[in-house]
């Protein structure tokens, strides 16, 4: 099986999952967009038992009931999402990913939350 790596900005916390995620997709929803001060976020879920952190593990955040955020405690940036709704996965944030090749979103998350300021042309929906 393929071995996939990803890293925070300054490289304490260090994550590594094998196999094929479970899904990829964009996230619009306002909590995603306002924990990452950008538009929009792109997740990639991975089963629990195919993933580990490699280095440094991320502090985490309880940014609501039943939601678990994980970042790195030096340079902030946003590393997983868990959720009791998703309990046999992990989300990371794909723009992590060491190698971004053979990486393409397949779907699109809480679209009715999209800012109005951004128009993706892309074939996922």
């Amino acid at each position: 099986m393929t071995k996939k790596t990803g890293h925070c900005l300054c490289g304490d916390v260090t994550f590594e999952y094998v196999g094929d995620e479970l899904w990829r997709g964009h996230c619009h929803c306002e909590s995603c967009r306002r924990q990452t001060a950008s538009p929009f976020t792109t997740f990639l879920g991975v089963a629990h038992g195919n993933w580990r952190w490699t280095a440094s593990e991320p502090k985490v955040y309880l940014s609501s009931e039943g939601v678990r955020r994980f970042f790195c405690e030096n340079c902030g940036s946003p590393m997983a999402y868990e959720s009791e709704k998703y309990p046999q996965e992990i989300h990371f944030y794909a723009s992590l990913l060491s190698d971004h090749s053979g990486f393409k979103p397949n779907q699109h998350f809480h679209s009715n939350e999209q800012v109005n300021w951004v128009k993706l042309d892309d074939d996922v929906h």
